[in-house]
């Protein structure tokens, strides 16, 4: 395992921006808008002063224009919401919605792209920057200027620093665990920001729209709290051994309020579905409290939690590598460490 980090640095052929002007790439879902999307605008923020930050939304209907309503109130620092009303982007598939960005950008001028990087924003940006002809970055954990970035490389376990050198726009994508939200916002509606409609007259229909379909969407309906907001997280590894003994760490989470992750191990091995996977090719997460039963502590896992506040392991290897990132640990079988926490666990408020 790599232990320091290493920067890498481009030397600057060009100055930073003389003006800096962010299009926000927002998703929104059941008229509001996502919470990784405020943090990209958050991202957008530190990119220097004196920045316009516009929120661009796309979709059609009741629902675009109440996301709209939304966005307009939802952060201090935009300045306009952009929407693209039209059937076309029903679905958020990345054809339309790069030409989309592409028309906006020439119209706009801005010198900054910015986008989570979820599915969302990797299924979008590679296409956008292609028709743009630049060269996006991507998983962006701290902005230093205008155009000098830190990113996460080899799983987590070195930083580069970069520097952005071409042509404009600078397109990034960052992760959101590393720009918080306020978790109270103010109260914007008395100022909120202008909401304009995207003249799409001039969006040519070529042979990339239509290369990609939308076929459905399938969803756990659950009460539990969302895997990449939650305050607390609750995961199984390989260790929990069946996804008939996977239901111990529902009945923790359902008792403390958490949310249910796993690892990639405990997926692939069909004990839950993969939208539970945490980790580098599942979702980042950074709760107040992380609590990994069975979980050995594979790279690919440690870079997507990481960044929780507190860290608790329970596994019965003492070697096991999640010792090594967590704050606190207990060397045990699970099996007999869950059931004595359901017992003396309050009940959650």
């Amino acid at each position: 395992m790599l232990s320091s980090f290493r920067n890498l640095s481009i030397t600057a052929r060009i100055t930073p921006f003389r003006s800096l002007s962010t299009l926000v790439l927002a998703e929104h879902e059941g008229g509001l808008i996502k919470t990784s999307s405020l943090s990209a605008v958050e991202a957008a923020k530190s990119l220097g002063e004196d920045n316009s930050i516009s929120l661009l939304l796309a979709g059609s209907g009741h629902s675009l224009k109440e996301a709209a309503s939304h966005a307009a109130s939802s952060h201090p620092s935009v300045s306009q919401v952009l929407i693209a009303d039209s059937d076309k982007f029903t679905y958020a598939l990345a054809e339309p919605w790069a030409k989309l960005v592409n028309l906006v950008q020439q119209s706009g001028g801005y010198s900054h792209i910015i986008a989570a990087s979820g599915s969302f924003g990797k299924n979008i940006l590679p296409r956008a920057a292609a028709l743009l002809d630049i060269s996006p970055i991507t998983d962006v954990t701290k902005i230093s200027g205008s155009n000098l970035f830190l990113r996460p490389i080899y799983a987590g376990n070195a930083l580069s620093t970069v520097r952005y050198t071409g042509s404009s726009p600078c397109m990034l994508s960052i992760r959101a665990t590393s720009f918080p939200v306020a978790s109270e916002p103010p109260d914007l509606k008395s100022n909120a920001a202008s909401i304009d409609q995207v003249d799409l007259s001039t969006l040519d229909e070529d042979d990339s729209v239509g290369k990609s379909t939308y076929v459905k969407l399938s969803s756990q309906i659950s009460e539990r709290p969302d895997l990449g907001n939650a305050r607390i997280v609750v995961t199984g590894g390989r260790g929990v051994k069946s996804a008939d003994n996977f239901k111990v760490i529902d009945k923790l989470a359902e008792k403390i309020g958490a949310a249910v992750g796993a690892t990639r191990a405990a997926v692939d091995a069909g004990f839950v579905p993969n939208d539970l996977q945490v980790g580098q090719t599942g979702k980042i997460v950074a709760p107040e409290l992380y609590m990994a039963f069975g979980v050995s502590g594979a790279i690919q896992h440690i870079a997507g939690m990481r960044d929780s506040k507190v860290i608790v392991a329970i596994n019965k290897d003492a070697d096991a590598p999640i010792f090594q990132v967590a704050d606190y640990g207990l060397v045990g079988d699970l099996f007999d460490v869950i059931p004595e926490l359901l017992e003396k666990l309050p009940e959650k408020k």
